[in-house]
């Protein structure tokens, strides 16, 4: 297979790096596309060849290198490179979320229907052990039918404040949230019930984050960037990007091309996304799920809760226990890999019987082992899998759709019904 990459920000090395190591005899990287030429040098210095670079103007004429193009672009723009990677008959590999609009959701629906190629979204935490272990439970009936799930998930001030800095802080690229994050936890549930949504209400604010918040705590006279400022390195919200040689590289070098900063403040001007989101949706089948997301809690984490008509699942990850400020300045100490108290306990409360804690079986490599076998059906092909990892295009636009449902729902106070399984606003 020859691939292309569009968007090479920080996401994009981890299918690069896969195409050059344990994939490689999976296919060869034959273009890249980005907006910014030193970002695309970046890559090519990765990779240790020529390689064709093309603008996005050119993305087209890209496309005729190629078998197959992974996105991970802005994410406002996704839907752009996807309609047109499909209707030119190429497989796309894309980032999560799979766009950002109702309108943008539509619009790829109809390019894959009439398409040769096909579409994965790279929803990873499917493949978590953990994950993956819900998704057997329930499907094997260990709690009868689902009549409701509880998910709370908590970003701390290390991993959501970092929404707050970079582009994903204006809801115009990102979908706020809601969209961007909350769509890997939208499929999970999906996944998990192999259900889709049919109502959604929701709430949202910003409450703690951004200018005006800053302001009503006493904190005034912010610096807008990390780079210069006289608090970096004792300020636990200002990030040091130039301590991190790949992302100096890709962002702090890059800057006089395109202008985006990579290390705004997270208190300042400009902020349009929120970070306190609660979320209540209905399932076709009757099962109702109750969500929350929180991007400044102290630790980071997830708690799941799943009831039904022969006991309850319940699940507890803690990915950082606490948030060392030192972690919050320097990126490179912020691998959850090696989190400090990082811990995960599955247990299936049968009706009258004993709590019984599952064993969760984890791999190496990042979400207990759950990137690489996104890797290996990204690039050999999901072969048979009883759990059903692989997610399509339908897939992507079911948990888009909740995102888009619920931010609706909270600008207009009131709930929003889906049709088509989950994929389109009711009329």
């Amino acid at each position: 297979m020859r691939y292309a990459f569009v968007g090479l920000g920080h996401r994009a090395q981890m299918y690069i790096d896969a195409l050059l190591g344990e994939w490689s005899d999976t296919g060869e990287i034959v273009a890249l596309c980005d907006v910014n030429r030193t970002r695309l040098g970046y890559y090519l210095d990765r990779i240790g060849r020529d390689v064709p670079c093309f603008a996005p103007h050119e993305f087209d004429k890209m496309l005729e290198l190629a078998d197959a193009v992974v996105v991970a672009t802005v994410d406002a723009t996704h839907a752009r490179y996807v309609v047109a990677a499909l209707e030119a008959g190429k497989d796309v590999i894309v980032e999560k979320p799979l766009c950002t609009t109702a309108e943008d959701c539509a619009a790829i629906i109809e390019a894959a229907g009439r398409s040769t190629g096909r579409l994965i979204v790279t929803f990873n935490y499917r493949y978590s052990p953990r994950n993956s272990a819900v998704r057997r439970l329930i499907a094997g009936g260990a709690i009868g039918d689902v009549t409701s799930v509880h998910f709370e998930w908590v970003l701390d001030t290390i991993h959501g404040a970092d929404y707050f800095r970079r582009w994903h802080r204006d809801k115009a690229n990102s979908g706020g949230l809601l969209v961007h994050k909350s769509t890997h936890h939208f499929d999970l549930v999906n996944w998990w019930l192999a259900d889709t949504a049919r109502s959604v209400y929701a709430r949202s604010a910003l409450r703690f984050y951004g200018a005006d918040n800053a302001r009503a705590r006493g904190l005034h006279d912010r610096p807008e960037r990390a780079l210069g400022a006289l608090e970096l390195g004792t300020d636990p919200y200002l990030l040091d990007i130039s301590a991190d040689p790949r992302l100096k590289r890709l962002y702090l070098d890059a800057e006089h091309e395109d202008g985006y900063i990579r290390d705004q403040d997270v208190f300042g001007e400009g902020v349009t996304i929120e970070d306190n989101m609660a979320v209540l949706v209905g399932y076709s089948r009757g099962a109702t799920l109750s969500y929350s997301l929180n991007a400044h809690g102290p630790f980071e984490g997830y708690r799941v809760a799943v009831n039904g008509t022969a006991g309850r699942l319940e699940l507890e990850v803690v990915e950082r226990a606490w948030t060392p400020p030192q972690a919050a300045i320097d990126p490179t100490a912020a691998d959850k890999a090696h989190a400090v108290g990082a811990s995960e306990r599955l247990v299936l409360h049968r009706h009258w019987s004993e709590p019984e804690e599952i064993a969760i079986s984890s791999g190496s490599g990042g979400h207990g082992g759950g990137d690489a076998l996104l890797l290996n059906d990204v690039f050999r092909g999901a072969g048979e899998d009883p759990l059903g990892r692989q997610a399509g295009h339908h897939a992507g636009v079911a948990s888009v759709m909740i995102g888009v449902s619920a931010n609706l729902s909270a600008a207009t106070g009131t709930p929003v019904l889906l049709n088509d399984d989950g994929t389109r606003l009711a009329d």
